[in-house]
């Protein structure tokens, strides 16, 4: 199926679980939080999708995306640490924008695979590198300041 092993198969099941509950929480609660079961699922997922991250080798070894699963398990680290208060009164700071930091960390892989895949037989672009994607990258980038900025300002408020 397009490609993809089935280890591959597994982790796009997983990852579009993940992307799905991180959306539904950023639309919902305006933050993924860990403290409901929608949160916890999207965390359990995240990690899964990273795990099974590292043993793909579409592009013939170590590259881009495993570095990007290994910092995702870290941020997601640096948010639980978070959550327990470890950062006094930035805590909960640090938790949402790093929660919040995971979901581009998803979405950056997300778009370029499906932009190299789909239409299946005529891809949008013929690889990562395309300008087209680095265009989208990094207006994820921008859509993820404008979003900490505004959960900041949220919490500030709180």
């Amino acid at each position: 199926m397009y490609g993809l092993s089935p280890l591959g198969i597994f982790h796009l099941a997983v990852s579009i679980v993940a992307l799905a509950s991180g959306a539904i929480l950023l639309i919902r609660d305006k933050a993924i939080v860990s403290g409901n079961r929608l949160g916890q699922v999207y965390i359990l997922t995240t990690i899964v999708t990273c795990i099974s991250a590292l043993g793909i080798y579409q592009h013939g070894g170590f590259g881009r995306a495993h570095v990007l699963a290994i910092l995702t398990l870290i941020v997601l680290g640096v948010a639980f640490v978070a959550g327990r208060n470890m950062f006094g009164k930035a805590s909960p700071y640090i938790e949402t924008i790093c929660y919040s930091a995971t979901f581009l960390f998803h979405m950056i892989p997300g778009i370029t695979e499906a932009a190299t895949r789909l239409p299946y037989g005529a891809p949008l672009a013929a690889g990562p590198e395309e300008p087209a994607l680095k265009a989208a990258t990094g207006l994820l980038f921008l859509l993820f300041i404008l979003g900490a900025v505004l959960q900041a300002r949220r919490l500030k408020a709180a």
